[in-house]
């Protein structure tokens, strides 16, 4: 009797790890196809170099000292470009989407169409204002992820419950805490999921930002080593900027699971992104 309710509990420990490990397998198995591939000759390593061969010019960097700074100051451009792009497309969503519906309708078409430009496409007109430093890089990191966090909020605050609002309303509740005890709350999983989105983007045009006119960052490791032809180096700086992505992603998502305590499953309205 005994020996089976341990099996048993040993059986379920293992069914629990397994689905807890169950998202990692793929990765697993990509990473042991991917070494074995060049170590086999199925591709040739000088344009495919093994994971190992990644992790030891990776290490290399890292040990030289290299490696931190130009995390950090890819990091410092993300950070900085994201950071003002959220300041800026949240409360500019609330006011049009929350105080000025006509005046979001009017801007429509011409946000639709800023939206469509590629913020690399305008790096040139972004040099000609600010010249070939740090804003130019900015301003393109900026440009990228405005948009969906604008888009986001208003479509977050046009999905509002009306009925809520029209209680809140109908007990005289002042304007401030209508906003704050109605709308907010309930437009945070989409802001949030603007946010996250921002972030993914910033990350994916950093290479684009660092590649002129830089002389540290990943972006810029990544064209030197290319021009150099040091692969193992791309493939290095390429895997750390998407790990910051996806650390940046997952810091969004515990700062969303600590302010917005219940998040529903529908956001109605939220799949229609482009529609202000």
């Amino acid at each position: 009797m005994g020996n089976g309710t341990n099996q048993g509990q040993l059986r379920r420990k293992l069914f629990a790890w397994n689905d807890r490990l169950l998202d990692y397998y793929g990765l697993a198995l990509f990473l042991v196809l991917w070494q074995a591939a060049p170590s086999l000759g199925l591709v040739d390593r000088a344009f495919v170099p093994p994971p190992s061969t990644i992790l030891s010019a990776a290490l290399g960097l890292a040990r030289g000292g290299d490696l931190l700074q130009h995390v950090g100051a890819s990091l410092a451009r993300v950070l900085v470009g994201f950071i003002v792009a959220v300041v800026t497309a949240v409360p500019l969503g609330f006011v049009l989407a929350g105080g000025a519906p006509p005046v979001a309708r009017f801007l429509r078409p011409l946000f639709m169409l800023f939206s469509q430009v590629n913020a690399f496409s305008l790096f040139p007109i972004f040099i000609l204002f600010f010249g070939i430093g740090e804003s130019a890089k900015l301003a393109v990191i900026f440009w990228s992820s405005l948009w969906p966090v604008l888009f986001m909020t208003l479509a977050g605050v046009r999905g509002v419950d009306r009925a809520l609002l029209k209680t809140a309303r109908s007990m005289n509740a002042p304007r401030a805490t209508v906003f704050l005890k109605v709308t907010l709350p309930a437009s945070a999983p989409a802001v949030f999921t603007g946010i996250r989105m921002g972030g993914s983007i910033a990350f994916l045009m950093l290479i684009a930002a660092e590649m002129v006119g830089a002389s540290q960052g990943l972006g810029w490791l990544i064209h030197n080593s290319q021009v150099n032809n040091i692969i193992p180096r791309v493939f290095a700086a390429a895997l750390i900027i998407a790990l910051l992505g996806v650390c940046l992603n997952f810091l969004l998502r515990c700062l969303e699971a600590h302010v917005v305590s219940w998040k529903p499953e529908s956001l109605g309205g939220i799949h229609e992104l482009p529609a202000l």
